[in-house]
Parts: C-alpha cells; sequence; structure tokens
C-alpha cells in the first residue's frame, strides 16, 4: 500500500512539473515574452512547501537540466538557480505556510527575482546578458499568478490526499 501511495505521489508531482515545463516553452505573442511566468519554479516553489521531506535540491537540480535543455540555455544555468530557488524555498517553507497570501506573493516574487539574477549573472558571464532590468518581469509576473498556482496544486494535493 505505501508502494502504491508513492507511486501516486511521484505521479502526480511529475505531471505538475512536466505541466510546468510545457507552459514554460509554450508560443507567446513577441509583446509577452519578457513577462513569461517562470512555471517551473512557481511548480517548483509548491512542492518545496507541501512535500519538504520529499521535493527538494536533488528534484530542482534535475528540473534544472531538463528547463536548460528545453530553452537552449547553457547547461547548469537554471540547474543552478533552481536548486539555489529551492534551497531557499526549504529554508523558508515554514514560515512561508503561515504568511497571508499577499505576503507570500511578496516572498514568490524574491524568490523568483533570484532565480532570474542569478540567471541574469550567468548569460552577463557568456556576453549575452540584458542590458536594462526588463529581464525581472518574469518575477512580477510569477508573483501575481501565485495565488492561481497555489490554489490549483494545493486542490489537486487534497484530492489525491498527497502528503
Amino acid at each position: 500500500m505505501v508502494a502504491a501511495g508513492n507511486a501516486l505521489v511521484f505521479a502526480v508531482v511529475a505531471v505538475s512539473f512536466l505541466l510546468g515545463a510545457v507552459l514554460a516553452v509554450l508560443p507567446l505573442p513577441h509583446w509577452l515574452l519578457w513577462a513569461r511566468p517562470e512555471w517551473v519554479a512557481l511548480v517548483l516553489i509548491y512542492w518545496c512547501i507541501a512535500l519538504p521531506h520529499r521535493i527538494g535540491i536533488f528534484t530542482a537540480l534535475l528540473l534544472g537540466v531538463l528547463v536548460d535543455v528545453l530553452e537552449g540555455a547553457v547547461l547548469g544555468q537554471n540547474a543552478f538557480s533552481l536548486s539555489v530557488l529551492a534551497l531557499c524555498s526549504l529554508l523558508v517553507y515554514q514560515r512561508l505556510r503561515v504568511f497571508s497570501l499577499w505576503q507570500q506573493c511578496g516572498v514568490v516574487f524574491l524568490l523568483i527575482g533570484l532565480h532570474q539574477l542569478i540567471g541574469q549573472w550567468v548569460q552577463n558571464l557568456e556576453g549575452a546578458g540584458a542590458r536594462s532590468l526588463l529581464f525581472l518581469l518574469p518575477a512580477v509576473s510569477s508573483a501575481l499568478l501565485w495565488p492561481v498556482v497555489l490554489h490549483l496544486l494545493r486542490g489537486i494535493r487534497r484530492h489525491y490526499r498527497i502528503s
């Protein structure tokens, strides 16, 4: 019975990450590209908060390599930044659970902003970084979408009784 429960947890979490990866590469209009939310990072933050004993830095590392391949980024760029994101999420998950929704949005903005800053730093090292602060727009859009992601994934977690 425990093995079936672990398989269900793995399947639900894997499908949510896969859906986040699909949304991350979904074509958008040119004017909206700078504000594309960081879907994979949002899903990772949620699962690190909801299941800190199962989802962590190793999961973030694997997801980061997947995102690097999907986006054609320098191999390790997203792996490193998502690992830092997971570490920070795991460090504050107990506080984040009791914050109000808007306080959570603020923390998500900071976490995704850190993720974006690390990615920008790596891109600057290779000479392809942005020249303005527009690279932080995904942090804003991700923070604004956090309530939707939170309620959707919480509903799925409760429906399948994942703990």
